[in-house]
C-alpha cells in the first residue's frame, strides 16, 4: 500500500495563491506522502505542457510518485460530434497523463439532472457511456494506462452502476477509482459499496463526511444527498464513515494500488490533509 494525497485536497490554497502546484508537490511529500494525485484545481494542463513538464520533474526532484491524472468529462451529449468531439477531447487528457508519466487516469462519465438520474435512464445509456469509455481504454492501452471511472456526480455513483460500467467496457485497463465517501452522495453505505466494488478497483480516495437525515436540515455549509440527506466533508477519521472498518476491509483484501486522502472539509487544507493523513496511517497500523 502507498499512502499519498491527492492535490484537490490542497486546492483552497492554491486558488487563494498561498502555494502552486510545485509547492503543493513538495509539501505532500514532506508530509511523507508516497504519491500525489494531479487534479488541474487553480492550475490549467491541456494548453499548458510546460506546466507539464515541470509537475513531472518536481515529483521526480521530490521523490514522490505521480500515481493519477484526474479530469472532467460527460458523454452524454445531444449528437454524434458532440459525443465524437468529447472523446477526443478525453483521449487529449490520455495525452496529458502519459506526458505526466502517469499509469492511471481517472475521467468522469455522466452527469444527469437528479430528476434524470434512474436506473432506467442509466439502462438507456449506458451502451453509449461504454462505448466511449472502451475507445479512451483502447486509446490508453498503448502507454500502458489505466483508465477509471470514479463513483462520481450522482448519476454513475452507486456501486452497482459502477459495476454495471465496468463489465460493459470489459477492458482489463478500465477500473474504478473507489471514493469510499462519494457513496453517501447516492445515500449508499460506504461500508457496503467498498465490499461490492473493492475487486474492480485500481486505486481508491479515503474521504470523510459528517451525515445528518433529511429531516434535520443543518442549513449552511451542508449539502444534499440524491435522497434529501445532508452531508458535508470531514477530516478523514473525523466524520462518521466508520474509517476504522473501512480501512480494515481494504488491507485485508488484497487491494495492492495507490491509496489517496481526498480532503473536502471546511478546516484549513494543509491542516486537514495533514490530519487525515496521519489518521489514516494510524488506524492502518492498528486494524
Amino acid at each position: 500500500m502507498k499512502l499519498g494525497i491527492s492535490c484537490y485536497s490542497l486546492r483552497q490554497a492554491m486558488m487563494s495563491g498561498e502555494m502552486d502546484i510545485l509547492q503543493v508537490i513538495q509539501w505532500i511529500a514532506d508530509q511523507g506522502g508516497e504519491h500525489v494525485e494531479i487534479v488541474p484545481r487553480g492550475f490549467e494542463l491541456v494548453n499548458n505542457p510546460d506546466l507539464v513538464d515541470r509537475i513531472r520533474e518536481k515529483a521526480d526532484d521530490a521523490g514522490i510518485e505521480i500515481s493519477n491524472f484526474a479530469d472532467s468529462a460527460n458523454f452524454i451529449k445531444p449528437d454524434d460530434d458532440a459525443f465524437r468531439r468529447e472523446i477526443e477531447r478525453v483521449m487529449k487528457l490520455v495525452d496529458i497523463t502519459h506526458r505526466l508519466g502517469a499509469k492511471h487516469m481517472r475521467h468522469d462519465v455522466a452527469s444527469r439532472p437528479i430528476e434524470q438520474s434512474t436506473i432506467t435512464q442509466f439502462e438507456r445509456d449506458l451502451e453509449r457511456l461504454a462505448d466511449a469509455c472502451r475507445q479512451v481504454a483502447d486509446y490508453a492501452a498503448q502507454f500502458g494506462i489505466t483508465t477509471s471511472v470514479e463513483n462520481h456526480g450522482r448519476y454513475v455513483q452507486k456501486s452497482d452502476r459502477v459495476q454495471r460500467l465496468v463489465v460493459a467496457v470489459d477492458r482489463p485497463n478500465f477500473r474504478t477509482l473507489l471514493d469510499v465517501g462519494n457513496f453517501l452522495n447516492a445515500d449508499e453505505d460506504p461500508v457496503s459499496a467498498l465490499k461490492n466494488n473493492i475487486s474492480i478497483a485500481s486505486m481508491i480516495h479515503l474521504k470523510d463526511f459528517y451525515v445528518r437525515p433529511s429531516y434535520r436540515d443543518p442549513g449552511d455549509l451542508w449539502k444534499q444527498t440524491l435522497g434529501g440527506n445532508y452531508i458535508r466533508g470531514a477530516i478523514v477519521g473525523h466524520g462518521d464513515i466508520d474509517m476504522y472498518e473501512i480501512i480494515r476491509i481494504i488491507k485485508h483484501s488484497g487491494f495492492d494500488g495507490n491509496i489517496s486522502i481526498e480532503f473536502e472539509g471546511k478546516e484549513e487544507c494543509k491542516l486537514g490533509s495533514k490530519t487525515g493523513f496521519d489518521n489514516a496511517r494510524r488506524i492502518w497500523n492498528m486494524v
